[in-house]
C-alpha cells in the first residue's frame, strides 16, 4: 500500500483526542504553551507531550517555537481551522441531542417565494407544529435572489425558490419541486367572467396590473403577446405590492397575472376569480435549496422531511433527499 495516499480514517488509527483539538485552539489564542496549558487545566509537560504526539502523527511541525512564544506554521493554521470546525460541530451535536430529548425545540429559519408560501409551506408547518408545538419556525418571503443571499450568509437553514443560472449557485444543493404556470385573475364579478372561453386577443386591450419591467414574469408576459402577433397592453399599473393589487382588482376592471398556485388560494377564498383562459406563460421551476457545507439541526431536518412528503402529495412527485 502507498502510505503517501490520503486515508479518510487516519484519525482513527492515530486516536486523535478532543483534548488535542482544544490544545490547538488554545495555543492559537495564547501563543504560549504555558498559558494554553493553564487554560485547559493541564500541566505544561502534558500539553507539550500532546502537541508533540500530534506533530509526530501528522509528520509536520505545527508551531514554530520562538523566544517570546509560539507561531503556527502553515500546517498549524490548517489544523487549527479544522479543529475549530470539529469542536463547533461537536458543540452543535450536543445542542441537537438536548433538543431531541426535549421534543424538537429550538429555531428553524426558512425562506420561500410566494407560490409555495400559499399552500405547500403552510401544510408542512401545520403538520410539524402538531408534532412539535414548542418548535419556533421563522419564515421569510422574498424573491429568490434575496433569499439566496440570506441562505449563503447563514441567515436561513434552507429555502424554497429558484436556482440562479450563474456562478451564484456554487456550494448549493437544489431539489426541483415543480414549475410555476401563470394565469390571469380579476374580481369575482368582472365582465370577462361571463364572456365564455377567452382568447389572448380578448386581453390585449384590457387594463392590467403587472410586475415591473425588468422582472422575469413581466418579460415572459410581454413575450407571450408578441409570440401571438399582438402588442403587449399599454394600460398598465406596475407594482408587486399585494395589498394594492387586491384593492385595485376590487375597485376597477383591471386584471392581473399571478402564479396559478397563488391564484387558486385566493379563488378558494372567493377573493378573486381565475379568468377562463390558459396562458402560455410560466415561470422557471422552483425547488428546495440548501447549503452543501451546512449541517441541519434535527428540527430543520424534520421540517425538510415533512416538506418533501407534502410536496410529493401536491406535485405528484415524491422526493428523495
Amino acid at each position: 500500500m502507498d502510505n503517501s495516499s490520503p486515508n479518510p480514517n487516519w484519525f482513527l488509527r492515530a486516536r486523535l483526542k478532543t483534548r488535542q483539538l482544544l490544545l490547538l485552539v488554545a495555543l492559537d489564542e495564547a501563543r504560549s504553551i504555558h498559558r494554553a496549558a493553564e487554560q485547559l487545566c493541564m500541566t505544561q509537560p502534558a500539553a507539550s507531550k500532546q502537541l508533540k504526539d500530534l506533530e509526530d502523527m501528522l509528520e509536520v511541525r505545527l508551531f514554530e517555537r520562538l523566544p517570546r512564544g509560539m507561531e503556527p506554521t502553515v500546517y498549524g493554521e490548517t489544523m487549527i481551522r479544522h479543529a475549530r470546525m470539529a469542536l463547533t460541530s461537536l458543540s452543535l451535536a450536543h445542542e441537537d441531542i438536548v433538543a431531541l430529548k426535549a421534543g424538537l425545540t429550538g429555531q428553524v429559519e426558512i425562506g420561500t417565494i410566494m407560490a409555495p408560501a400559499m399552500s405547500l409551506l403552510p401544510r408542512a408547518i401545520a403538520r410539524v407544529k402538531q408534532e412539535a408545538p414548542l418548535l419556533r419556525i421563522g419564515v421569510q418571503m422574498e424573491t429568490s435572489k434575496v433569499l439566496l443571499d440570506m441562505l449563503q450568509r447563514g441567515s436561513l437553514d434552507f429555502m424554497i425558490g429558484r436556482m440562479p443560472e450563474d456562478e451564484g449557485s456554487a456550494g448549493l444543493n437544489y431539489e426541483e419541486l415543480t414549475d410555476e404556470p401563470a394565469c390571469a385573475v380579476a374580481r369575482i364579478d368582472h365582465p370577462l367572467m361571463s364572456a365564455g372561453h377567452l382568447q389572448l386577443s380578448d386581453l390585449a386591450q384590457q387594463a392590467w396590473i403587472l410586475p415591473p419591467p425588468g422582472s422575469v414574469l413581466r418579460h415572459r408576459w410581454d413575450l407571450m403577446f408578441r409570440r401571438a402577433g399582438l402588442e403587449p397592453p399599454v394600460n398598465v399599473v406596475d407594482t408587486t405590492a399585494l395589498l394594492l393589487i387586491m384593492a385595485l382588482l376590487h375597485q376597477s376592471d383591471a386584471i392581473h397575472v399571478m402564479p396559478v398556485e397563488v391564484a387558486r388560494y385566493y379563488a378558494s377564498m372567493r377573493v378573486l376569480s381565475i379568468l377562463p383562459i390558459e396562458l402560455p406563460c410560466k415561470m422557471d421551476a422552483f425547488g428546495i435549496i440548501t447549503r452543501q457545507d451546512h449541517l441541519l439541526s434535527p428540527a430543520a431536518e424534520h421540517l425538510l422531511r415533512v416538506l418533501r412528503v407534502e410536496a410529493g402529495f401536491m406535485y405528484a412527485a415524491p422526493l428523495v433527499p
